[in-house]
C-alpha cells in the first residue's frame, strides 16, 4: 500500500483532509490552512474549464482580441465559462 500526500494546490500545504463527494463521485478535499484563499478542491477535475492554465489561457485571449464564442470554441470549454472567468479579472 502507498500513500501519496496531497496537498493543496494554492498554497501547496500538506495540512489536507477528505471533505466528502462531488457530484460525479471524485473526492473532494478541504485546506486546514486559515491563510489559503481557496478551501475546497478536486484532485482531477473532468472539466477543462476549472483546470488553471485553462483559466489563464482564457485571459490571453481576451487580451489578444478573440472572442468570447471563438476562446471557448478552441479551448473546448462553454462560453458561459469565458465569461464567469472574464467577470472575475481585474480590470487594468
Amino acid at each position: 500500500m502507498v500513500l501519496e500526500p496531497i496537498c493543496c494546490p494554492n498554497c501547496n500545504s500538506p495540512n489536507v483532509v477528505k471533505n466528502g463527494k462531488s457530484d460525479e463521485g471524485k473526492q473532494r478535499y478541504r485546506c486546514r490552512n486559515t491563510e489559503c484563499s481557496r478551501r475546497s478542491f478536486i484532485r482531477d477535475y473532468s472539466y477543462r474549464g476549472y483546470l488553471p492554465e485553462v483559466k489563464q489561457q482564457i485571459s490571453d485571449m481576451a487580451v489578444n482580441g478573440s472572442g468570447i464564442r471563438d476562446t471557448a470554441r478552441v479551448l473546448g470549454i462553454s462560453p458561459t465559462t469565458v465569461i464567469e472567468e472574464l467577470k472575475k479579472r481585474p480590470t487594468s
